[in-house]
């Protein structure tokens, strides 16, 4: 195997010493994989030995508990931690405190593409921000995958959508572009990652508790004005302020207003680029999913990237107006006398249920509560009391919102089940809501809040929604 190893580079040098993979997880399990495929020796560690069992079933790697692990860490020079490890986590103390280097596995993949030990390197389009993550990256990739019959480049999602992306650089046939959606997880344990293009959507409150600050989560997230493009919105006061830390001049704008230089934004109903000499139309807005404001910002950063990678206006216009939103960001799942309803489980903070509120026009019966993390609601319950026949509310922070509305919007009336029971609950908050809605409202759930205090995560969460909703008129 070829591998293009430079004077200097501190990298190939600790593959040869050998790799601690930190968890055995689904992250860890196809770093594992990624190590064996490249012919790199390594060791997993992880406490649950059900886990560390299948790990060394399917890769024959050693395995041992993290104390072992931390005991050891003088024996591996690198460190490749799973995502949502938190860098407090003993064994990633361990490991640091005898100046082990300590990297995720999105950074593993990218130095061991950027050193060809899977051929020839690939571009990196990397997207990240609170919300429209997902969205942007399948919008983009559309483009890119578009745009690939002129380019000859393949492109496919990967990251958090689509395929990992471990499993992208092992792909046959080899993906060329990897449009990456990236957490602020995965963007804090990476030093070196340098995509060839990198979009910062937004920024507000969200896995603080992880990371101790909103300034250290959007400084994470920040770290993709790395890239050789560099893409912002605009109209995000935090992402402008992240954005001018950088010193940076070039940093492409995009923005639901007209455009300025450098910038991709809205005239007249039509998507136009002035990114370059010329002023250029893209596309309609009518008609691109999901509808909304939300909606529209997705496709405009998509665009930026794509417009600096050579895509056309035609390539642009054609993939984004058949890209389909995937589930639980906005679908309507159901109608029935009158009544739309809305899954938006996605909406995982408050941030994202602002956005999901703001796209729904009409009065709406708003469905809520998770895990707050530790968000506040106060504002987003003030910015659209207006718009609330009622609320229904579950899960462990249900009463943090009800005082919430309680006092912002006291007039709305507050239904909150105190059922631990992730079908009862849901049954009980869409049974109050089909009794409140009116002909013309929409039922929407947007919970502001995760959903692992009572679902197995947000897409059992909206699944038990849309259930629930059709089986009441079934049942009616």
């Amino acid at each position: 195997m070829s591998v293009n190893m430079q004077a200097g580079d501190p990298f190939t040098p600790m593959l040869s010493g050998g790799v601690l993979v930190a968890g055995a997880g689904v992250s860890g399990l196809g770093t594992a994989k990624l190590l064996r495929a490249a012919g790199v020796d390594f060791a997993v560690a992880d406490d649950d030995a059900t886990k560390r069992a299948a790990v060394q079933e399917k890769t024959g790697c050693a395995t041992m508990d993290t104390a072992e692990a931390a005991q050891r860490a003088t024996e591996f020079p690198l460190v490749v931690t799973s995502p949502g490890w938190r860098p407090d986590s003993p064994l990633l103390v361990a490991a640091s405190d005898v100046n082990c280097t300590v990297i995720g596995d999105v950074e593993l993949c990218y130095l061991l593409d950027q050193h060809r030990f899977f051929g020839p390197s690939r571009d990196w389009l990397v997207v990240t921000g609170t919300n429209g993550k997902t969205t942007t990256t399948g919008m983009l990739a559309a483009i890119m995958e578009e745009a690939s019959s002129y380019s000859g480049k393949r492109a496919a999602a990967c990251g958090n959508i689509g395929i990992a992306v471990a499993d992208a650089l092992m792909q046959t046939p080899r993906i060329d572009v990897l449009v990456a959606e990236l957490s602020s997880f995965q963007l804090h344990w990476s030093h070196e990652l340098t995509p060839d293009a990198g979009v910062l959507l937004n920024l507000a409150d969200d896995h603080i508790d992880w990371h101790g600050s909103f300034d250290a989560y959007a400084e994470a997230k920040a770290k993709v004005f790395s890239a050789s493009t560099a893409v912002a919105g605009v109209d995000d006061e935090q992402v402008v302020r992240f954005a001018a830390q950088t010193g940076r001049s070039d940093i492409i704008g995009f923005t639901l207003n007209a455009p300025d230089d450098n910038q991709v934004g809205v005239i007249d109903g039509n998507i136009v680029s002035r990114i370059g000499d010329t002023p250029t139309r893209i596309s309609l807005i009518d008609g691109i999913e999901p509808a909304g404001e939300a909606g529209i910002l997705d496709a405009l950063a998509a665009t930026a990237v794509a417009v600096t990678r050579g895509a056309s206006p035609e390539q642009i216009d054609r993939a984004l107006h058949s890209y389909q939103v995937s589930g639980h960001r906005g679908a309507v799942v159901h109608r029935a006398g009158g009544v739309a309803w809305i899954d938006n489980s996605k909406a995982t903070n408050p941030h994202a249920a602002d956005s999901a509120l703001n796209g729904t026009a009409g009065k709406i019966v708003w469905i809520a509560g998770g895990q707050l993390k530790g968000a506040d609601v106060d504002q987003l319950v003030r910015d659209h009391a207006h718009q609330f026949r009622a609320v229904a509310l579950l899960g462990v922070d249900r009463d943090v919102i009800a005082g919430a509305v309680d006092k912002n919007a006291p007039d709305v009336n507050v239904f909150v089940t105190d059922s631990s029971d992730p079908v009862t609950a849901m049954n009980d908050v869409v049974r109050f809501a089909s009794e409140q809605a009116k002909e013309g409202d929409s039922v929407i759930l947007a919970p502001a809040a995760a959903s692992l205090d009572m679902y197995s995560g947000m897409a059992q969460r909206g699944n038990l929604f849309a259930d629930a909703a059709r089986a009441l008129a079934e049942n009616g």
